[in-house]
């Protein structure tokens, strides 16, 4: 299986997911029954496959490429990790021209992926192991090779309970260690040139949605017109929320646009959002064929019009603003999205209500907003009185 390549799937329902494909295009049953798992079995997102499509995808070329059994590579996971680590693309996409041999970065050479990158393939990998034992496909023994026997002794006597021991503790094996950085995301004065780049009402619109909003692209390009609440009070339409607000609400999509949180979330909307809003309704009320759609995110300039948005288009559209504004870099929704958790951070917010405002299931995704730079360290010793002496002499 030198050629293995993740695969889109579109069910007689319309849902889609991301499957893998052999050398011959037949699916690799293995790894269908676990992205199906995770589609159907776990509510996962479209997205979700295609990520863990890919990482199995390069795990299953390295073992076709390297003469292993998929569940040989598994027991020689470490190798795997290196070779992830410093095989650029040209060597391990599914359409690599294979020549004589393959020659690996050495030592002070920049790595072909980050750690990040690596880990996301790694946890892909092992969530198809974990599948595979399950539902018999795969052996058992093969747990104990990404997992660790760890004890239990470590952890505080209210959780370890009176039976101490050795137990399974979900711990991967196999991780690369990522540098603790500051959140990567976009400044004031980079949200303020993007917005001067829009030549419409509904790019701007975008940009204020995730900028102001703190939507995720897939939250925005799922909006739905009855999720969107401008009115003082909504208790007319059946909502409890007060003031200007949306609703993010988990569907499926026909432009495969997705919540990543099953919980509905309500997230209050400033003037700025607001007003965008409104000029962005006399801008779509001018095109009759965006008329019949529930979407907010329509296509109102070029063919399909009236069709919603798909969330790859939010990240074309932020790449062309960044181009046409003149930035020294291209800003991604993603940073869209970060700016607008540390802009609450910075304004007081406590940790709880970024949590809610984002949508993150797990304090840990908010924490990295915490973290604060090194121009608020700065102020906060500033801040700090000079010690002094009776006299009134500083010390």
């Amino acid at each position: 299986m030198e050629r293995v390549r993740a695969f889109p799937v579109t069910m007689p329902s319309g849902v889609r997911y991301w499957t893998v494909l052999d050398d011959e295009l037949a699916v690799v049953s293995v790894a269908d029954a676990f992205l199906r798992h995770v589609r159907f079995g776990r509510d996962g997102a479209e997205l979700t496959t295609r990520a863990y499509a890919g990482g199995i995808a390069l795990f299953l070329r390295w073992c076709g490429r390297t003469g292993r059994d998929w569940v040989v590579g598994v027991e020689q996971l470490g190798l795997f990790m290196v070779w992830l680590r410093h095989v650029g693309g040209a060597v391990s996409a599914a359409d690599a021209v294979r020549g004589g041999g393959e020659v690996l970065a050495g030592p002070g050479a920049a790595p072909a992926r980050g750690a990040r990158r690596v880990n996301a393939v790694l946890a892909a990998v092992r969530g198809l192991v974990v599948h595979a034992v399950t539902a018999g496909q795969a052996p058992g023994r093969l747990l104990p090779v990404v997992y660790e026997l760890a004890d239990d002794r470590d952890l505080p006597a209210p959780v370890r309970g009176e039976d101490t021991g050795m137990s399974w503790r979900l711990r991967a094996r196999h991780r690369v260690r990522v540098p603790e950085s500051r959140v990567e995301r976009a400044s004031d004065e980079e949200i303020v040139a993007l917005l001067r780049a829009c030549r419409n009402a509904r790019d701007r619109l975008v940009v204020l949605l995730l900028a102001r909003a703190g939507l995720r692209r897939g939250e925005a390009a799922g909006l739905r017109r009855s999720d969107v609440h401008l009115l003082l009070d909504s208790r007319l339409l059946g909502c409890d929320v007060p003031r200007a607000h949306l609703h993010v609400v988990r569907r499926d999509n026909v432009n495969g646009a997705w919540a990543k949180s099953r919980r509905q979330r309500a997230v209050p909307l400033d003037f700025l959002v607001v007003q965008a809003f409104d000029g962005y309704e006399f801008e779509r009320l001018a095109v009759t064929r965006a008329a019949g759609s529930d979407f907010v995110l329509v296509n109102l300039f070029r063919e399909p019009v009236g069709a919603p948005m798909p969330p790859d288009a939010i990240n074309d559209l932020v790449a062309a603003l960044s181009r046409r504004s003149g930035l020294a870099r291209a800003v991604s929704p993603h940073q869209l999205r970060h700016a607008f958790g540390s802009n609450l951070v910075d304004a007081g917010g406590s940790i709880d209500e970024v949590q809610e405002l984002l949508g993150h299931a797990s304090l840990a995704s908010t924490q990295v907003y915490v973290h604060p730079d090194p121009v608020r360290l700065r102020d906060a010793v500033d801040r700090v009185a000079t010690p002094r002496e009776p006299g009134g002499v500083a010390r």
